[in-house]
């Protein structure tokens, strides 16, 4: 259990980070506004830690900065990359003449923090990076740790993990945004002969449908690659199939549970970025209308899948079910969900049996309990000499 800080009451100090450097961004600021409105305030002292577009940390009101363009209402902070630090600080730079040199940033301590919530979707965020700094900082934090987000949010290295691991995934072309710009021709014939029409094309590194396209001919490839290029150096195209959208909540470390199954029916061409946080026209059906043992099979593959990429706290596992022949296939893992009170993940633990604000609870008892079996871990070796 975290350290109970006296001065704020004897609560947890958790920290809920958001925004972010991410096509992502707006997503994020959906999901933290949930969480942070479900903490429990007789538990938990929140601290709002913002990242604007460029990356700029910021303490204060950061939501309403982030969201207003209030700039006046936060200040630029970081967190130093060093355990048993003061945790959280706040830059300041002195006041300047206008002949005067640039004076040097000063810190100030803002507050020291028990865990951490990184309500990060994508990349800067969901992908191991901010999971680096925070396990360079020394602190507790929910989620996946730098090797389970990477290869989460990674959709190549993904499936070649589930492949090795015997998990189906779709079949599927890894291209170069380079290999793209400066030969198409050779990429376009290159997925026609291992795919057939139609097919998605995606940023390797991105969530919530950014930067996908379902393609149904040559033409709209070559403006889904464009599209794709975009936002991601590695795109990568996957077979399309008549399939429905089953999605599955994991939560745990070591010894994960799955949620029921959920199916996701969208009335557009596919589940999109407008299908999942704009339009509200898509079916939910939780459960998903399955046989029992096709649920637990579906189950089955999602803990399997969790547990291969060494996931931690939580995780939503996308399936796809192919309509005609039955088969299963792994299609990805958000290691950082949306989590809006509407969102998939918490919907549908809810169905399960746990609340938003338990859920929450669990979380970080999740976090604080594998930051402190990591510390028990040796972290360094000294080779003594020995005498013959």
């Amino acid at each position: 259990m975290a350290e109970r800080h006296p001065e704020s009451g004897n609560k947890i100090r958790v920290g809920v980070i958001f925004g972010g450097r991410s096509g992502e961004h707006e997503v994020s600021l959906m999901s933290a506004r949930s969480v942070m409105a479900a903490l429990d305030e007789e538990k938990y002292d929140v601290v709002p830690i913002g990242i604007d577009r460029e990356g700029q940390w910021l303490v204060g009101d950061a939501m309403r900065a982030l969201s207003d363009g209030a700039a006046e209402a936060a200040q630029p902070a970081t967190l130093l990359p060093a355990p048993h630090s003061a945790g959280l600080v706040q830059l300041e730079r002195r006041p300047e003449e206008a002949s005067a040199p640039p004076q040097p940033l000063s810190l100030s301590r803002v507050t020291e923090l028990d865990v951490i919530i990184p309500v990060l979707h994508g990349p800067y965020g969901e992908d191991g990076t901010v999971q680096g700094l925070l396990e360079l900082a020394g602190l507790p934090y929910v989620g996946a740790g730098v090797t389970g987000s990477a290869v989460g949010m990674d959709k190549a290295i993904f499936k070649q993990v589930m492949v090795a691991n015997e998990i189906p995934v779709l079949p599927w072309v890894l291209v170069k945004a380079s290999e793209w710009r400066s030969h198409p021709d050779l990429v376009v014939e290159k997925i026609e002969a291992a795919l057939s029409y139609p097919v998605f094309a995606k940023p390797a590194n991105l969530g919530s449908s950014v930067g996908i396209s379902r393609c149904t001919d040559r033409d709209s490839l070559i403006a889904g690659l464009d599209e794709a290029a975009r936002f991601d150096r590695r795109l990568v195209v996957e077979q399309g199939i008549d399939g429905r959208e089953l999605e599955v909540a994991v939560l745990g470390n070591d010894a994960p549970i799955a949620s029921i199954v959920g199916e996701i029916r969208p009335r557009r061409a596919f589940y999109d970025y407008v299908a999942k946080y704009v339009s509200d026209d898509s079916e939910l059906l939780i459960p998903a209308p399955l046989p029992a043992e096709t649920a637990e099979a579906v189950r089955s593959l999602a803990l399997r899948a969790y547990q291969a990429i060494d996931c931690a706290g939580l995780g939503r596992v996308d399936l796809l079910l192919d309509k005609e022949s039955g088969q299963l296939y792994l299609n990805e893992i958000n290691t950082m969900p949306g989590f809006t009170r509407i969102s998939m993940y918490p919907k549908l633990w809810e169905a399960s049996g746990i609340s938003y604000a338990e859920l929450l609870d669990r979380l970080i008892e999740l976090a604080l309990d594998r930051h402190a079996e990591k510390s028990t871990l040796q972290t360094s070796y000294t080779v003594e000499e020995r005498g013959e």
